[in-house]
């Protein structure tokens, strides 16, 4: 049965540089797939590109293609990755431009109209909501503070590109899932309501979608034993006509993968298991069917789907007032006794000054930070705390004020602060999130080759 080799070369912008790089070299792949985008990125991606018309999708993609670009059109490796951000043709134009500076000739397809920040006036005066999934409250409660707002594409925009030829897809916010289920819907030709097969492609997706995370990177699984973690091999899908798929990486790399650390992966962000909704199906996760086939292979089977839905989601980001976090350290002994000795004092100052804050929130790293309540009480002879107190308000002069009393602590607090971490804290602004519906009938990808 003919088979083809999907490679997840990055889980996040910010993920190994080198991994994707691997990922080609490393054995024979058919794709490659490279997702950058996370609800936060939105926003400031379009902030970037307010600043800048160019601007507005993740640049590290684009010295990415330079290295890579000439091995994978030379082995017939297609790149499929959400680097667009909020601005998919800005991106694609510069690696045009690094493709020109190689001489290499290659075909860029484009995934665009996810982003409708410019049409949320006129989609509310039509009477859409926009209503938040969590509370219920329509979205004119926040629309002057809106930054962002893109609908979540899936996998068959990106497969009307590469069905134009598309060496290269380029797109804004589509699934993390969709970039996996694409290349599979194009070489296998599967059909739009072939609902077990595109919710077995969905799963590969998401097994896949956060890189090294289902090949023994942060894995809670006897992680000690997992080797040369140094060298991690990033996973890869070995997916077949018939729904069927193994997850496997490359020979002679680091990391494990077993059916134990990939159903770590499975897990992750999954909601309702019977109910795993993309724009492309629903997939139900208790249908899967694992078997360790030895030598970092896990096949998947038995995999079940049902048709999607009429709606897409929509991540939507508005500016929801200012936050600052300090942190001191301090020494033993009684290091822990100084360390809450220090919030009161600095709570107490706060109040004196009659500053106010929507939230007040203190860890004590090394001690319960973590774990919270569940931590217990610690040893009284903990060599080192640190005091972390952050702050959150609708009030900018109020978040500044606070940053200003921690550095004070040092000289007027409990003794045997070592370390002022980080300096004075910085006033940051508070991106809050905000998911919806939207039929889909009221938006379209915009497809073309470049």
């Amino acid at each position: 049965m003919r088979a083809i080799r999907i490679a997840s070369g990055q889980g996040f912008w910010g993920d190994m540089l080198e991994a994707p790089v691997k990922q080609v070299e490393g054995g024979p792949v058919d794709y490659l797939v490279l997702d950058y985008l996370a609800e936060v990125t939105m926003s400031i991606m379009q902030k970037q590109r307010a600043r800048d018309p160019k601007a507005g999708y993740a640049r590290d993609f684009v010295p990415l293609l330079e290295r890579i670009l000439p091995t994978c059109i030379d082995r017939g490796i297609k790149i499929v990755a959400n680097a667009g951000g909020v601005n998919p043709r800005g991106c694609a134009e510069a690696v045009a431009a690094v493709a020109q500076k190689l001489g290499i000739d290659v075909r860029i397809g484009i995934v665009a109209g996810d982003d409708i920040m410019s049409r949320l006036d006129e989609m509310l005066a039509e009477g859409l909501e926009l209503a938040n999934l969590d509370t219920g409250e329509p979205l004119a409660s926040v629309r002057d503070r809106v930054q962002s707002a893109n609908v979540y594409f899936g996998a068959w925009p990106i497969v009307d590109a590469l069905r134009l030829g598309a060496q290269v897809v380029i797109t804004g916010r589509c699934t993390d899932t969709g970039l996996t289920l694409a290349p599979m819907i194009y070489e296998f030709n599967w059909s739009e309501d072939d609902w077990d097969k595109l919710a077995a492609g969905t799963i590969a997706g998401h097994t896949i979608e956060c890189g090294a995370q289902a090949s023994g990177g942060n894995c809670q699984v006897d992680w000690e034993s997992i080797p040369d973690l140094w060298n991690v091999g990033y996973p890869i899908v070995e997916a077949y006509e018939d729904g069927t798929f193994v997850i496997t990486k490359h020979e002679g790399t680091g990391g494990r993968i077993t059916s134990a650390i990939v159903k770590e992966q499975l897990v992750y962000e999954m909601g309702d298991p019977r109910s795993y909704i993309t724009p492309d199906c629903i997939a139900d996760f208790t249908t899967i069917q694992l078997e360790d086939l030895g030598n970092d292979r896990v096949r998947f089977w038995g995999i079940k789907g049902r048709p999607a839905t009429d709606s897409y989601k929509v991540s939507i980001s508005y500016q929801c007032g200012y936050k600052a976090i300090g942190t001191l350290v301090y020494a033993w002994p009684d290091a822990y006794k100084k360390a809450k000795s220090a919030d009161k004092i600095l709570r107490k100052r706060l109040e004196a000054l009659g500053l106010r804050f929507e939230e007040i929130l203190t860890e004590y790293v090394g001690v319960n930070a973590c774990h919270g309540p569940l931590a217990g009480e610690p040893s009284p002879d903990l060599a080192e705390v640190q005091l972390r107190v952050g702050v959150r308000s609708g009030s900018k002069a109020d978040v500044e004020r606070f940053t200003k009393e921690i550095a004070p602590l040092i000289l007027t607090g409990p003794p045997t602060v070592t370390g002022f971490a980080g300096g004075r804290p910085k006033v940051e602004e508070v991106v809050a999130y905000w998911p919806a519906l939207i039929p889909k009938s009221k938006v379209s990808p915009q497809v073309e080759l470049l």
